[in-house]
């Protein structure tokens, strides 16, 4: 790795809850810990207070508002790169990549800074989502993005794009983990009609393509095969989705389910609940670039039962196969349920997929990009 102090700009939407938005503090920390200049452009959110802390620097620009007024970004953002000598642009989402593009684009080739995107979804097939192939290098954070892009994509350099799974770190996530007492004996008053339940935890931001109403579903079966079980929905709802939180809510009462779901809405304390829960469930209906809570719970030794699509599949081939099942299929995964709880299935305490080698390789591809 180059000796070089870099300056790094990551661009993305927001930095509140997600994997695209961990994954950013994660490279920021590393940027920092390696003494380079790191900056994360975004419009902000509950993150920045812990970003800064640690050392980077924020500049709030709605780079994701999707409106013609975010076109007077452009030349701010090229004079920003300029003047702030950027050496590398990490853009992390479409519309941010997209504004960071024609603001790069007009600027001097021979000084201007090396363009990195991260494919971070199997987004719709079009021009506006062919902007994350744009980069001088791309990123693919599974197998699974890795096909996406060649398949789609199929004029892409395959040389510029780098395979870089996320990761999780096994300190943040040890094997067998368990709340202190403090912690627990909080739950246990807030929650006392968990005792004696079997916990399922759907750990998901509030969002249609994420399966919760697949999740209601199989509370539902499970409840007419005595199973004893309890959910968890874990994740908070953006503004933009209100109404689909109090759908699910109402569903939820027409099913008569008040008594055996918890919505939980945020927390911070996500790996403790993961680490009571007997199973945590991962039900996207839409393929996901690599699925990172399933690998936490399974860091943690917590089984997962996951849709055997995109990176969810990769993830639980290497690690917990047992736990795979037809995507949309409720009955298959109450029946994988019910097995579980009459047999459990230890999960090994093992893990392909570490925080230290994603950061390691990011970083890596930083040096090398900057001496292209």
């Amino acid at each position: 790795m180059s000796s070089k102090t870099l300056s790094v700009v990551q661009l993305l939407p927001e930095l509140n809850a997600g994997g695209v938005e961990r994954g950013t503090l994660e490279i920021a920390n590393e940027l920092v810990k390696h003494g380079h200049r790191s900056i994360v452009i975004s419009a902000g959110g509950r993150l920045v207070d812990e970003l800064v802390s640690s050392g980077s620097e924020h500049v709030p620009l709605d780079v994701g508002k999707k409106s013609l007024l975010s076109l007077r970004l452009i030349s701010y953002l090229r004079r920003y790169f300029d003047e702030e000598k950027i050496d590398i642009i990490h853009a992390r989402s479409r519309l941010p990549a997209w504004l960071t593009y024609l603001a790069w684009n007009k600027m001097d080739p021979a000084s201007r800074p090396k363009f990195i995107t991260s494919v971070h979804g199997a987004y719709r097939v079009n021009r506006y989502s062919e902007i994350m192939t744009k980069g001088q290098n791309v990123i693919a954070t599974s197998n699974f993005i890795f096909k996406y892009i060649t398949n789609n994509y199929p004029t892409v350099d395959k040389n510029k794009i780098t395979l870089i799974h996320r990761g999780v770190s096994k300190t943040e996530f040890p094997f067998a983990f368990r709340p202190d007492e403090k912690w627990m004996k909080i739950w246990h008053e807030q929650h006392p009609f968990l005792t004696d339940k079997f916990i399922l935890s759907l750990p998901a931001r509030i969002t249609r393509r994420k399966g919760h109403e697949d999740f209601l579903n199989i509370l539902v079966k499970l409840r007419q095969q005595n199973i004893p079980v309890h959910g968890l929905i874990i994740g908070g709802a953006h503004s933009r989705k209100k109404n689909y939180l109090q759908e699910l809510k109402e569903k939820s009462q027409a099913l008569h389910l008040e008594d055996d779901i918890t919505f939980l809405g945020h927390r911070n304390d996500v790996k403790k609940i993961m680490s009571i829960s007997n199973i945590v469930l991962s039900l996207s209906n839409e393929p996901e670039s690599f699925g990172r809570t399933a690998l936490e719970a399974l860091c943690l030794g917590i089984p997962v039962i996951a849709y055997d699509h995109g990176g969810a599949t990769e993830i639980l081939t290497e690690t917990y196969p047992v736990g795979r099942v037809e995507l949309n299929n409720t009955t298959a995964v109450c029946n994988k349920v019910i097995s579980f709880y009459n047999d459990p299935v230890p999960v090994a305490d093992k893990n392909p997929f570490t925080l230290d080698k994603m950061l390691n390789a990011t970083l890596s591809l930083y040096s090398q990009s900057n001496n292209l």
